[in-house]
């Protein structure tokens, strides 16, 4: 019996073409055919124009995905969500992703959230784009050498980026990020203004560019007031107790009379070297943090933080996907958006 039996009429459904009935129908193979999809620089003109042609006339799609791009059956976006590292106070993914359901839903749409595979930064996707109802992606993962970018971008599935694509400077992709210089810059400023002049930078490793981002705010703000930097740095691992010995290794040997940190959970750590030594916060040590976590809201004497617009992240995404998927035109490939400092007690 054929795939569409006319005499059957409406009783059973049209059995979607397949690869493989393209690559019959074009006499080519099935890989020509997914390189048709995937990989068109590969083929020869004429035979990537054979096969685009067979794959019209069958009307083919080459995953569910695609297809539901097009009827927009689905409105389901994929976000691959890391669970939070433990010994940090960095809820920003939490905070985040309520932000993207709540601007996701006022436009229509769903999150799905899928699990991270730690030894495959792919996982999941791949899965999502060949056999389920996914519409676009909103990747978080920007790091150096993460290949989700660039990958998504190969295989042609809509996607917005949390962050900037910092290894890659022909990137065509759309992102949105927060601009950390911008932040850090503040929350130095804040501390000049009361009366600081040295002040200490507790930040990541070398190797994280958004780590590096933020230190070129403190850097360039303490230049800019013409106060010294030298000595009064430390690069380590995003947890507490590095953070508390950074301060204390800084508190011997620079004597700092304020700190800005990275991060609220390096920030923690240099409060947790205050308490041991019966400094008090603000008063004989100013400490601020980064992304005005939940616990820099909630310690005794409230730590002052660079707060990120969350809120504003998601909407501008989830508008981005939408200009996206209705093949509109993007008119910024990046949005860099203002951070604001929250200030408390220990500043």
């Amino acid at each position: 019996m054929g795939r569409s039996d006319h005499r059957l009429g409406s009783q059973l459904p049209v059995t979607p073409p397949t690869l493989a009935d393209v690559a019959e129908r074009a006499g080519v193979s099935r890989q020509t055919v997914s390189n048709a999809v995937n990989n068109p620089d590969l083929l020869r003109p004429d035979t990537l124009e054979r096969v685009r042609q067979t794959i019209a006339e069958l009307g083919y799609s080459p995953n569910r995905a695609a297809r539901n791009l097009r009827t927009r059956t689905s409105s389901l976006i994929g976000l691959r969500f890391t669970p939070v590292q433990e010994g940090t106070a960095n809820a920003t993914m939490d905070r985040f992703v309520h932000s993207l359901v709540e601007a996701s839903e006022e436009a229509g749409y769903h999150v799905l959230l899928f699990p991270a595979d730690d030894d495959d930064p792919i996982s999941g996707y791949d899965n999502l784009i060949s056999s389920t109802a996914v519409d676009a992606f909103v990747v978080t993962d920007t790091y150096l050498g993460n290949p989700q970018a660039t990958w998504l971008s190969r295989q042609r599935a809509p996607f917005v980026a949390f962050g900037r694509p910092w290894d890659d400077d022909v990137a065509r992709h759309v992102w949105v990020d927060v601009d950390g210089a911008a932040g850090t810059r503040l929350a130095t400023q804040h501390l000049i203004d009361r009366g600081h002049t040295r002040i200490a930078w507790i930040g990541w490793r070398k190797d994280s560019p958004i780590g590096e981002d933020r230190r070129a705010g403190w850097l360039s703000t303490m230049h800019a007031n013409g106060l010294p930097t030298t000595g009064l740095a430390s690069r380590v691992e995003d947890v507490v107790h590095s953070g508390a010995e950074a301060a204390a290794v800084l508190l011997d040997e620079s004597r700092p009379t304020a700190f800005v940190c990275a991060s609220d959970t390096l920030a923690m750590g240099v409060l947790h070297t205050l308490w041991i030594r019966q400094l008090a916060p603000g008063r004989d040590v100013a400490v601020v943090g980064f992304d005005d976590s939940q616990v820099a809201q909630v310690y005794p004497v409230g730590l002052t933080s660079v707060r990120q617009p969350l809120e504003d992240v998601a909407v501008e995404i989830v508008r981005t996907l939408r200009a996206l998927l209705s093949h509109q035109q993007v008119e910024t490939r990046g949005v860099l958006l203002e951070p604001t400092l929250t200030i408390r007690q220990s500043s």
